[in-house]
């Protein structure tokens, strides 16, 4: 799909509406030079800086080779794409672009299929390999855990996740073991949040395929999973006892116990297990155990920046600000 007309480079994805279509996307972006000024623009966002030499001056840009810059002084080149999903890509950065761009805004996910004829390719394979790019995207090796934040708890369960699956047998199931953390935290007064509850509402979450409901198990998830000393909310089941050891502020909450406690810790994960449960079903038709640790990783990824979308554009292509 060619994208008509030009426009000026844009400072910082923020500060920008997210569009509602890939023509407006492709509007913001129309060409590989667009994406290039606003690519070296969000690596350095005070001025190009030579890593060669360090010199702090307008480098001179390669028309051949988008995202390419060369210093004016020591004639160093560096690549504005080093680091990101785009390095030593042959596909045009606009095309880079408009992907994580319906990667990011449909939100029930895209296949491979709807991704090649979207974007025009003329190659499956094409859109393959960039979709598997953009999804790895999803997943920070380095990313930080949940929790310790005044105010707030993490809600952490536990539910079997998968069913039937096509061209299975009449009753067969393929049934795997998923734990959950969800940050719960106070709505702020004047602010709409999409899952408030009870002046409550789910901030980040984290979820694992786990092998059992042991207590090395779960609390291993929850030690991955949930900074150390954060209030963590549980149901009563014993493999959790040892969070307190762990160094957890661990509170217990039967689930037909005290309803004072029941309202004040109203079961938020409950509604993430629903969420996945229902979007797995739907856009995958069920998944087996060998993919499933993939789609919770992407269900995460679309849930915790559900209220910033260009921040989901940031990760998937592996851009900030160098």
């Amino acid at each position: 799909m060619a994208a008509q007309g030009r426009s000026k480079p844009m400072a910082h994805l923020g500060d920008l509406p997210f569009p509602q279509s890939l023509p407006d996307f492709q509007r913001l972006f129309p060409d590989d030079a667009a994406c290039a000024a606003w690519l070296e623009k969000s690596r350095w966002p005070d001025g190009f800086v030579c890593r060669q030499c360090g010199e702090v001056a307008e480098p001179i840009r390669l028309s051949t080779r988008p995202g390419t810059l060369r210093c004016r002084k020591c004639r160093h080149e560096t690549g504005a794409l080093v680091g990101t999903v785009m390095q030593r890509s042959h596909a045009p950065l606009s095309v880079w672009f408009w992907g994580a761009y319906l990667v990011t805004s449909q939100t029930p996910g895209i296949s491979a299929v709807q991704f090649q004829r979207q974007l025009g390719l003329s190659r499956y394979d094409t859109a393959f390999g960039i979709l598997r790019k953009l999804r790895a995207g999803m997943v920070r090796p380095d990313r930080d855990r949940i929790g310790g934040h005044p105010n707030e708890w993490v809600e952490v369960g536990e539910t079997f996740v998968g069913g039937r699956m096509r061209g299975a047998g009449r009753g067969a199931r393929h049934e795997s073991l998923v734990s959950c953390a969800v940050e719960v935290r106070p709505r702020e007064p004047g602010t709409v949040q999409d899952d408030g509850r009870d002046g409550r509402y789910a901030g980040r979450v984290r979820l694992a395929v786990v092998p059992d409901r042991s207590s090395e198990s779960l609390c291993g998830f929850v030690e991955d999973a949930v900074e150390p000393g954060s209030l963590v909310v549980t149901g009563d089941w014993s493999g959790y006892a040892s969070l307190r050891g762990r160094g957890y502020d661990h509170r217990v909450v039967a689930g037909c116990g005290d309803h004072e406690i029941v309202d004040e810790f109203p079961p938020i994960v409950h509604l993430v297990f629903s969420n996945l449960v229902a979007w797995l079903n739907d856009v995958h038709h069920g998944v087996g155990a060998k993919h499933l640790q993939a789609r919770l990783n992407e269900f995460a990824f679309r849930f915790n920046r559900r209220l910033s979308p260009f921040n989901a554009f940031h990760s998937l292509l592996g851009t900030a600000p160098g």
